[in-house]
């Protein structure tokens, strides 16, 4: 009785076989790579706001603290966007009548918000409170990279569940006293190890690394 499947049919049911399941594995391995990628995480990527605001002028030249805008980075999760009132506490009366602010004098005048694109975003299942990290000795460098440095705010780190975890497993190399949470040039010290360790103990930091910490 002859076989029902000749033994080159067998040989290329084979081939499609391995085929298949190297295209699975290859496409599940290149999302797994490409979500690691800076591009994956929007990482460095430019977008465009609607009003142009340039912290390197506004922390470098005019040494605004990232708090007089940023109100509520020590008290809740958010770190806030200023409102429009917050602008134009110096924009009505310095380039008051700038086109390039049209945008935040409506918002005024209309009483809508200035619809701001957010820049560091992290997924919904996530959870993350800017006032424990500050109030713990984590600068906003750290996470937002030289904000005085950008002319258009950009996300500076990849903020993945592994970086993240680099710091929650050891914080100590990233701690700096409280008052220079919005130092933009602070340097570790080269005793940053001791330092560390030194605030870690005052300000009650310790390894956060279960996973309620940060799903809840």
């Amino acid at each position: 009785m002859s076989a029902l499947f000749s033994p080159r049919s067998d040989a290329l049911l084979k081939l499609v076989l391995g085929l298949l399941a190297g295209g699975a594995i290859a496409t599940l391995g290149g999302f797994m790579l490409y979500v690691r990628t800076p591009y994956g995480v929007s990482q460095n990527e430019q977008l465009v706001q609607p009003v142009m605001f340039d912290h390197r002028h506004h922390v470098q030249d005019d040494l605004i603290d990232c708090r007089y805008c940023h109100t509520t980075v020590e008290k809740a999760p958010s770190a806030g966007i200023p409102s429009t009132g917050t602008c134009l506490a110096c924009h009505s009366q310095v380039w008051n009548k700038s086109p390039l602010l049209d945008a935040v004098r409506a918002s005024w005048f209309t009483g809508k918000a200035i619809p701001w694109t957010r820049v560091n975003q992290l997924p919904d299942f996530v959870y993350f409170n800017h006032a424990i990290h500050v109030n713990k000795g984590i600068g906003c460098a750290e996470c937002h990279g030289r904000v005085d440095q950008m002319a258009s705010i950009e996300q500076a780190q990849p903020l993945n569940m592994g970086w993240c975890l680099q710091c929650h497993r050891d914080p100590v190399p990233r701690l700096r006293p409280l008052d220079q949470i919005t130092n933009m040039k602070w340097q570790a010290p080269a005793n940053q190890a001791e330092v560390g360790a030194r605030l870690a103990k005052q300000y009650d930091v310790h390894a956060r690394v279960s996973c309620t910490t940060c799903h809840r």
